[in-house]
């Protein structure tokens, strides 16, 4: 067995262990450890435990001191150096054309390495960009390219469940996460429902899922056999019914107490118009007839227009007695057809 205390550099960072020797230290306490970057600042998250040596990573690296309030200070000030270096970072980024997006910049304790993080789609000749940068800051320059899920936890953000990332709270380190995970909850496989900030799967498809499983194990599955078949017997005949189920929208929740409530509410609305249209049914066929009859006047004013002025007087005679039957009108003879003349008749003519 082995003593050693839980370090963490970063808020929700990776806890790496390292031997306390004789320090007497505690879970929120500040230390000086050497790492593979420099000499860093480090909170202890885990308290002195013997763990087995099959568990450490060796070589076991030893706490140099406690930190101290100057050495607060430096931290601190770091943090504001670092800034500005970012700044100017990103000035030379865009002056040399690079394809890369630059995330986070920090100085380690003793400021004998400054470290970039950036995100690029693929490998990016960054050689001349490092050597301006060492140039204005006389220090060593490590530029770092980290995946999609790393830019996630330094920039932070909201997740589908409108709390903050997972990753950038409380998650020390990436988990592998599988598309199984979202079957075996019966979740969903659209891409878009199970997917985060950073597009790649939700870290919190692994929170439940052993859960699952140990239900499934211990209740079994749900059987489609075990239900009556006459239960379906009619869905089932209709066409394309299960077609639009299958597609990755094709189902949704729906409240069936709401829809309840609201077939209700439209039943009492159906009766209280039904009622008005009784009282009212009356009213508008009375409307109905005035309005036709203005437009049975609007077309006989218009025929009467149409027509000869020697024809307008006999209309409003007829007009004008409402209460007489029109006589039938009479039928116009036609003229006649003359023969067509022969020859002999126009030569006497």
């Amino acid at each position: 067995m082995v003593t050693v205390v839980g370090v963490r550099f970063k808020k929700a960072g990776k806890i790496y262990y390292f031997n306390p020797g004789e320090l007497n230290m505690a879970a929120g306490d500040g230390c000086i450890v050497e790492t593979s970057r420099g000499v860093e600042f480090g909170r202890v998250v885990v308290g002195p435990k013997d763990v087995p040596e099959e568990e450490v990573v060796q070589p076991l690296k030893q706490v140099i001191r406690s930190a101290t309030p100057e050495d607060l200070e430096r931290v601190e000030r770091n943090k504001e150096r670092a800034q500005e270096a970012f700044q100017i970072a990103l000035g030379k980024i865009a002056e040399h054309g690079l394809p890369m997006k630059l995330l986070e910049a920090e100085y380690t304790l003793d400021e004998s390495k400054l470290i970039f993080s950036f995100t690029a789609e693929g490998r990016v000749d960054f050689r001349q960009l490092v050597k301006d940068l060492a140039a204005i800051f006389r220090t060593r320059i490590e530029l770092r390219q980290v995946g999609v899920r790393d830019e996630a936890k330094m920039i932070g953000g909201l997740g589908p469940c409108g709390r903050d990332l997972c990753c950038a709270t409380f998650l020390g380190d990436f988990e592998p996460v599988s598309i199984r995970m979202a079957k075996d909850q019966n979740l969903s496989l659209n891409p878009s429902k199970i997917s985060g900030v950073c597009g790649r799967l939700m870290c919190c498809l692994k929170y439940e899922c052993d859960h699952y499983r140990e239900c499934k194990e211990t209740f079994g599955e749900a059987a489609p056999e075990l239900l009556p078949e006459e239960y379906y017997e009619d869905v089932e005949g209709e066409e394309d019914y299960y077609l639009d189920l299958l597609t990755e929208d094709g189902v949704a929740e729906v409240d069936y107490q709401l829809m309840v409530e609201a077939a209700e509410v439209q039943t009492l609305i159906g009766d209280d118009l039904d009622a008005e249209e009784g009282q009212s049914g009356k009213s508008k066929r009375a409307k109905k007839s005035n309005r036709a009859r203005k437009r049975k006047s609007k077309s006989a004013k218009k025929a009467n227009q149409a027509k000869p002025q020697d024809e307008q007087p006999e209309q409003e005679d007829a007009q004008a007695k409402p209460a007489a039957k029109k006589a039938p009108a009479k039928k116009k003879k036609r003229p006649k057809r003359r023969k067509p003349k022969s020859k002999a008749e126009e030569k006497a003519e």
